[in-house]
């Protein structure tokens, strides 16, 4: 599965140097792949012990992660919205991605100029909020004065789909991005289906700190941007951008462990991102193991068994017969397919089962 995750931010608040940290990370192991499409869009793999654990047991040729991608988005200015700065293009980009990263500056240095002449993240995060919302303010509207003309033609359905749209006109009116409109699943995809709202994206924050701030978990920056989206239900993952460059340097996986240990840190703040990022947009992992290799799949959360052996190749939904499945805890313990199918940890699944992360598997298909 293609996700995108896009990263944003004012100039100047580290956005550019967290991406680069991305792009230069080995993401916790040396034999995980990692590639540039883009001086932009780079690919990232999604960290995750239990592929460690299945190599130890099955012994494969290659090991191969899911992956997740970032795309450093240009850096936006007050009037993006009319066009201002490289407003079209930033806005576009965004439009094109399935979430978004805030990095928001919560650090004071005055060798680096703040665009707005201060350093104050609640601001910052509210002049992109603005921007977005005042996009989408305009998509909403035309889309109301088109469904209004059905509706007055006596269309139940139209009527119905206005009615939405003004919630959400009534939020981003009132400062409110479209995520926080609360509504059955089915009329908001009716409602704003097509116009992917900007501000309708799920958004991680990332507070850029400096090293003591780091060290001490956050400052009173930190604290105002907590405060300030707890109403959103929004992570907020606390990050030096520069020590995460610095990080990301280090290829021996001894020397990095030693290196975090020094800030007291048990994983790097892009190991957090990239996790919290995978979880936001709902994805589960489940793996395939064997001699050739052991690989993650990424599927969306709830998937049947025949969706997600479709992921591997389409032939293997459309011929899908039954799923061979073991637990990950249950491979942990017995430490081999067979011994799991002798103590009857295998299980056989049929079209209507629905895939558990960590769960591995092997299909049975025929075309």
């Amino acid at each position: 599965m293609g996700l995108t995750c896009g990263i944003v931010g004012l100039p100047n608040v580290g956005k550019s140097t967290l991406f680069s940290a991305i792009s230069s990370n080995k993401a916790e192991a040396a034999n995980y792949p990692f590639c540039t499409i883009e001086p932009n869009v780079g690919v990232v793999t999604v960290p995750d012990e239990r592929l460690d654990v299945l190599a130890e047991f099955v012994k494969p040729q290659r090991i191969l992660p899911t992956v997740i991608e970032f795309t450093d988005i240009a850096g936006l200015v007050k009037g993006a919205s009319t066009g201002a700065g490289l407003g079209n293009k930033f806005l576009a980009n965004i439009r094109e991605v399935d979430a978004i990263i805030h990095v928001v500056r919560c650090f004071e240095d005055e060798n680096i100029v703040h665009v707005e002449g201060r350093v104050n993240p609640v601001s910052d995060k509210e002049i992109i909020d603005m921007e977005l919302q005042l996009k989408d303010l305009d998509s909403v509207d035309k889309k109301i004065a088109k469904s209004e003309r059905a509706a007055k033609a006596g269309d139940a359905k139209a009527k119905a789909e206005v009615a939405a749209l003004q919630q959400f006109k009534a939020a981003l009116e009132t400062g409110r991005s479209a995520r926080s409109v609360q509504m059955d699943d089915d009329l908001r995809k009716t409602a704003i289906g097509d116009l992917f709202l900007l501000t309708d994206k799920p958004v991680i924050y990332v507070a850029n700190v400096d090293e003591s701030a780091l060290a001490e978990g956050g400052n009173q920056y930190v604290d105002q941007l907590r405060e300030n989206v707890a109403i959103e239900n929004a992570e907020v993952i606390v990050v030096c951008a520069a020590i995460e460059a610095e990080i990301a340097e280090i290829e021996d996986l001894d020397e990095r462990q030693i290196f975090l240990e020094e800030y007291g840190l048990k994983e790097s703040g892009l190991s957090k991102l990239i996790k919290s990022s995978y979880a936001l947009l709902n994805l589960i992992t489940y793996f395939t193991a064997g001699v050739q290799e052991v690989r993650a799949w990424t599927i969306q959360k709830g998937w049947k068994a025949p969706q997600a052996a479709g992921v591997i190749h389409t032939d293997f939904e459309r011929g899908f017969i039954r799923a061979e499945v073991i637990k990950f805890a249950d491979y942990q313990t017995y430490k081999s397919e067979l011994a799991c199918k002798e103590a009857g940890k295998m299980s056989v699944e049929g079209k209507d089962y629905v895939v558990i992360d960590g769960d591995i598997m092997h299909f049975r298909f025929n075309v």
